[in-house]
């Protein structure tokens, strides 16, 4: 019997756009393309103890834009996302559309909060592995 892997397109946004956050959490993830997701915005909610503070959600907006990074994974990457993002019960997943600068698109899956909650302040040391993602990826 042959075993065949399913891969997929995984759009990252906040902290898992840090390669080496991603690495340890999807080892086997490949890195794609920067991309835009139309029609939402990048908020922090919640709180988390692991993080110290607020952690990244995306909420739908109509005009707004998140930049992150497209990943190709596996089925099991995806589950190994999955408890570091603490499916279903913190995140869900969401089907997405993204895009690229150069027009190329991605039909994608990506984590949104399974509950909206209000808006807080992320710690200064998530920010940093945050900003280190859109570093990674050449974004700033």
């Amino acid at each position: 019997m042959q075993c065949i892997l399913t891969a997929m397109y995984y759009f990252a946004y906040a902290s898992n756009m840090n390669r080496k956050q991603m690495s340890e959490r999807c080892p086997d993830a490949k890195a794609v393309a920067v991309a835009t997701l139309p029609n939402f915005k990048l908020i922090f909610s919640g709180y988390s103890r692991l993080r110290k503070g607020a952690v990244a959600a995306i909420r739908g907006s109509q005009g707004d834009k998140v930049i992150g990074a497209v990943y190709e994974i596996s089925e099991a990457g995806l589950r190994k996302l999955d408890k570091h993002e603490n499916y279903p019960v913190d995140y869900k997943h969401l089907d997405v559309r993204v895009f690229t600068d150069g027009g190329d698109m991605y039909d994608a899956i990506t984590f949104i909060k399974a509950r909206q909650e209000d808006e807080e302040k992320p710690s200064p040391q998530y920010l940093a592995v945050i900003q280190q993602g859109y570093r990674d990826w050449g974004i700033i």
